[in-house]
């Protein structure tokens, strides 16, 4: 199902995930790519934003996991750059396996095999970086290279699993899908207090908010204080 959050931000929802299609200026932006047999989705919802795939240049990963990279390696005929947050990157590349010492990375470990090595290229991204209209914020905790990115010509904040929807409120991530569920917290509470002004909310899980989506995060962050 495709939904339009925006002017020029749609909204994929797969198989129990969030991605998200981005018009940047005029650069086609895929964020996040759903579960390995939610390519063909993926394809479809470009094409039915009005696009094909052929001109997606680039895709924004918030993190590595099964249900956010999974669709990357089956996305046919992509040919984009690949964005990640450093420590995430071996991971998507192939070069190293998650940690087997971390219960969420036991978890990564174990579907890994599931998940396919892209053919882009893949350049890794830290806080303050910028990749057209988006500012990277490193947002550690539910993974070491979680990352979030914000348009603020779009007014739109792309927040992966730092938080999550339910029942029409944001939670922090929790512990059983988190590395760090302290630096989740930090995470949250930093990212409140440096971002600029955002409408639209865009998480990895659950329906993302069109209005008021700064005003939501400083919300939690204040609760988590």
């Amino acid at each position: 199902m495709v939904t339009r959050l925006a002017e020029d931000v749609w909204w994929y929802d797969l198989t129990g995930v969030n991605a998200y299609l981005v018009d940047d200026g005029g650069t086609l932006t895929l964020v996040d790519t759903g579960n390995p047999w939610d390519g063909r989705r993926v394809v479809l919802g470009v094409t039915d934003a009005g696009y094909a795939v052929t001109d997606v240049e680039r895709v924004l990963l918030t993190h590595y996991d099964f249900d956010h990279v999974g669709g990357l390696a089956q996305v046919h005929g992509l040919d984009a750059t690949v964005y990640v947050g450093a420590a995430d990157a071996p991971l998507v590349r192939g070069t190293e396996r998650p940690p087997l010492g971390n219960h969420k990375g036991l978890l990564q470990a174990v579907s890994s095999p599931f998940v396919g090595v892209p053919d882009c290229p893949v350049e890794t991204v830290a806080d303050g970086d910028e990749i057209g209209s988006f500012t990277v914020y490193h947002t550690p905790g539910h993974t070491p290279g979680h990352v979030a990115y914000i348009s603020e010509d779009l007014s739109t904040a792309f927040l992966g699993d730092m938080v999550r929807e339910a029942s029409g409120e944001l939670h922090a991530s929790p512990w059983v899908m988190s590395y760090d569920t302290a630096r989740v917290t930090e995470s949250v509470r930093d990212f409140a207090a440096r971002t600029p002004e955002f409408a639209v909310a865009a998480m990895g899980h659950g329906t993302p908010f069109s209005r008021r989506g700064s005003e939501r995060i400083a919300n939690l962050a204040a609760s988590l204080a």
